[in-house]
């Protein structure tokens, strides 16, 4: 082989092994040419693909292989972000676990209702999808649906409701008094447990009695109106 044949073969070995470190960095490569993607652009590509396996085939079918391909990049790239499978479910989850709009409308009554609303319309699908398709998750890691949603909220953040009583307290709707985080939150799990049993969006009437006939009279609130006013 004369030197320029030697220069071929080296200059083709060299694009190969570039191709190849391209493709490992979540490159794709495509007629015109090979387009990189980095940082935020790659894991959002990721994350999103991840999503779609997730919906498609639950845990069970959430691995690494089947991410990689359908986000068109390298497990690799994946291990180097998230080295464990647990860590790139949380990611995904955090990405698509939007906060849900809280209210204020300068009434008790009606923040309570109008974030079980924002919550219904919100969760109704994100519920359904943790129940079916987290099931061997929760199994695995020995957690809960409950558990999960503390490991996505921020570091002492509020929830809905303690935000909710907060601002009723400040207006003087509500005494200043110690409550149970458990009666705080009670509107949302049951919501929640509505959305498991009957796996579909929650109906206004059942919301309203959420407040009316059950949230309300443990806070002490006088007068509450009843479900049928």
């Amino acid at each position: 082989m004369d030197r320029k044949h030697e220069r071929s073969a080296g200059e083709g070995r060299a694009t190969g092994a570039q191709a190849a470190e391209r493709r490992t960095d979540g490159g794709t490569t495509r007629d015109s040419g090979t387009t990189r993607r980095r940082g935020p652009r790659l894991e959002d590509a990721i994350l999103d693909a991840a999503w779609d396996v997730l919906v498609e085939h639950g845990y069970h079918g959430f691995t690494y292989e089947a991410v990689a391909a359908r986000a068109g990049t390298s497990r690799p790239v994946l291990y180097r972000r998230w080295p464990q499978r647990d860590d790139l479910l949380l990611a995904t989850l955090a990405k698509f676990w939007q906060p849900i709009a809280v209210p204020d409308t300068g009434s008790l009554r009606d923040d309570a209702i109008g974030f079980l609303r924002n919550a219904d319309a919100d969760r109704a699908g994100m519920i359904t999808l943790m129940s079916v398709q987290l099931v061997d998750y929760f199994r695995d890691a020995g957690t809960s649906l409950g558990e999960l949603r503390d490991t996505l909220l921020a570091p002492g953040q509020a929830t809905a409701f303690e935000m909710i009583v907060a601002r009723a307290v400040e207006r003087g709707e509500l005494p200043d008094v110690p409550r149970s985080s458990r009666v705080v939150n009670l509107p949302l799990d049951l919501l929640r447990h509505e959305m498991f049993m009957t796996m579909r969006a929650v109906p206004y009437e059942s919301i309203v009695e959420i407040v009316d006939e059950v949230w309300l009279p443990l806070l002490g609130v006088p007068g509450a109106p009843s479900a049928s006013s």
